[in-house]
């Protein structure tokens, strides 16, 4: 969290709520909204109170068990793309 700075941005999702989103910085860079979390989910998302989720989009390597993933297309999911993920995945042109 040392490294996590709140914005002022905020989002809605039908379905988990009031998102918040963080920036990233590290010395003198810094990535604008590069991590959001849902501080007070609805009901039936509450296992996602108090975790972050990041752009792989927006960091320089985002790794999961070894493998570099994929940033999910369009730049607006947050997706993680490995080999195991079958898509389609919303977000790709065409």
């Amino acid at each position: 969290m040392e490294y996590l700075e709140p914005t002022d941005r905020i989002t809605w999702c039908e379905w988990k709520g009031r998102a918040g989103y963080f920036s990233i910085r590290v010395g003198e860079r810094r990535v604008e909204a590069a991590a959001w979390s849902y501080p007070q989910p609805t009901a039936e998302f509450q296992m996602l109170r108090d975790y972050l989720a990041f752009y792989a989009h927006l960091a320089d390597l985002c790794r999961l068990d070894g493998e570099v993933v994929r940033a999910q297309g369009g730049g607006y999911y947050g997706g993680w793309i490995t080999n195991e993920i079958v898509g389609p995945f919303r977000g790709e042109w065409g």
